[in-house]
């Protein structure tokens, strides 16, 4: 296959096929892409035309790539890393306080520590579009799914420009009319918890030490419905206190000691360490949150 025709090929229909190599099927790409399932159906058979090869084997599993597709993503890759390169570049030399930025943070952090912030930064930069994006997954900076992302653990990309945000503590909360469990003890009580994927979380090992008779009442991923679920009556959990302060109706449950606090680190591809709009808007969260 002469594979210098991805060079000629529509940067779209790249995209596509990268989309779908990466999602293995229709319906995801289209939605990672906000493009429809149609449109993505027919790029990447346009694709496939041009190429003169099949690159995807369809089975009830999903799309799985052929030898030929194998080979036509190492090409693709290196096509994208080159183009998202040479855009964040481009976007690193802005000096205006003007565009879009996307950030990602997990809900609960965009909701109650990042929105009261963007807003006041908004004040004074109105030409400044932050798209914040909550979601429990990490979003890639080197291929700009986002341009700036909060964690609550270290940035492993050498590529990455990161610094230390915040402390953030947490404590036990519950409502305030439920009989308050002892340290070593729970018998009866109910915990709220992360759910399985999270069960290796200091928080939630710790809340096991303290109270390891009580039964785990809910698991979630989402923190805000754990604090829901606290306000209801069903039981105990270790929240954030800047969000569990805020919740009406429950209280802190003193249980001797404090359950382990998380750093928050914040990050951008260091291609963009001259973006002007990411600076600004970095700065004032870090002066906003300071510790």
């Amino acid at each position: 296959m002469r594979f210098c025709m991805l060079r000629l090929m529509d940067w779209d229909n790249i995209k596509v096929f990268l989309a779908v190599a990466r999602a293995g099927s229709l319906g995801a790409a289209a939605r990672a892409l906000g493009q429809t399932q149609p449109t993505i159906g027919r790029r990447l058979r346009a694709f496939e035309a041009q190429l003169g090869q099949s690159l995807f084997q369809r089975s009830a599993e999903g799309f799985v790539l052929t030898h030929e597709g194998e080979a036509v993503l190492a090409h693709a890759q290196r096509m994208e890393d080159e183009a998202l390169g040479f855009e964040r570049r481009l976007q690193g030399q802005a000096v205006q306080l003007e565009g879009l930025l996307r950030v990602s943070s997990s809900d609960w952090f965009g909701v109650h520590v990042l929105a009261p912030v963007f807003a006041r930064f908004q004040e004074s930069h109105p030409k400044v579009c932050i798209e914040l994006v909550t979601d429990a997954r990490l979003f890639s900076l080197a291929r700009r799914e986002a341009d700036l992302v909060f964690r609550i653990r270290r940035f492993e990309d050498a590529e990455v420009v990161q610094r230390r945000l915040m402390r953030m503590d947490y404590a036990v909360y519950g409502a305030s009319h439920l009989p308050r469990p002892e340290a070593g003890a729970g018998g009866g009580a109910f915990l709220i918890t992360m759910d399985s994927a999270f069960e290796a979380m200091p928080d939630v090992q710790w809340l096991r030490r303290m109270l390891p008779r009580a039964q785990i009442g809910l698991r979630s991923n989402n923190r805000e419905v754990q604090a829901a679920f606290c306000a209801s009556g069903g039981g105990w959990a270790v929240l954030p206190c800047v969000l569990g302060d805020r919740v009406p109706g429950v209280v802190r449950l003193d249980l001797g000691a404090s359950p382990p606090s998380r750093e928050v680190w914040v990050g951008f591809h260091r291609d963009l360490k001259r973006l002007s709009r990411l600076r600004s808007l970095l700065d004032f969260t870090v002066e906003a949150l300071a510790d």
